[in-house]
């Protein structure tokens, strides 16, 4: 099974390349014409949300540069001791939501201190996988269709990932804690 799902995994994206323009020449869809279409798209959609990429980065900015992020987690880390999960992962709930970039790099480093088999590690591996950066997918998607009342998707994004990061503790600390 494990070889079939590489041989599979090996040839998707190949098949796909070459599938995609040969039916579209089929169907008789002007092919180069609608892929030079949606470059275009693509490019104003990118000039549209560089205001939004640019006030979110600030905002990061002024948020690490005040002490926030620290004053936060320095609230936060007695309640995570007392619970007995690691303290070590505590920024990440911070950081996720914000930056993806961020919070990637973080992991990397909670990886390579700790090790992908600890547990720090595998909260932080599933932490990633089980949230999203809900402030720059508001900022870049939103910004992009013009969205400016974004309240209710953005406490939905944050009940969510603070979901996802409670999950993936608790499920480590169930299959994983010794």
């Amino acid at each position: 099974m494990y070889d079939w799902v590489n041989v599979l995994s090996a040839w998707a994206i190949p098949v796909l390349i070459v599938f995609i323009p040969l039916y579209a020449a089929y169907r008789k869809v002007p092919v180069y014409e609608s892929f030079t279409d949606g470059a275009k798209d693509g490019f104003d959609t990118a000039v549209k949300i560089i205001p939004h990429l640019v006030g979110m980065m600030v905002a990061i900015s002024v948020f690490r540069a005040s002490g926030a992020l620290e004053l936060t987690l320095g609230w936060l880390k007695p309640l995570f001791q007392a619970l007995g999960v690691p303290s070590e992962v505590l920024p990440l709930a911070i950081l996720r939501p914000i930056t993806g970039a961020g919070s990637l790099a973080f992991t990397t480093d909670l990886i390579a201190q700790f090790g992908p088999d600890s547990l720090v590690g595998r909260i932080a591996s599933t932490v990633q996988g089980s949230t999203d950066t809900t402030l720059y997918v508001i900022t870049v998607y939103f910004g992009a269709i013009g969205i400016r009342k974004a309240g209710y998707a953005l406490k939905v994004g944050l009940i969510s990932d603070v979901v996802g990061f409670v999950a993936s503790i608790v499920i480590c600390l169930l299959v994983f804690a010794t």
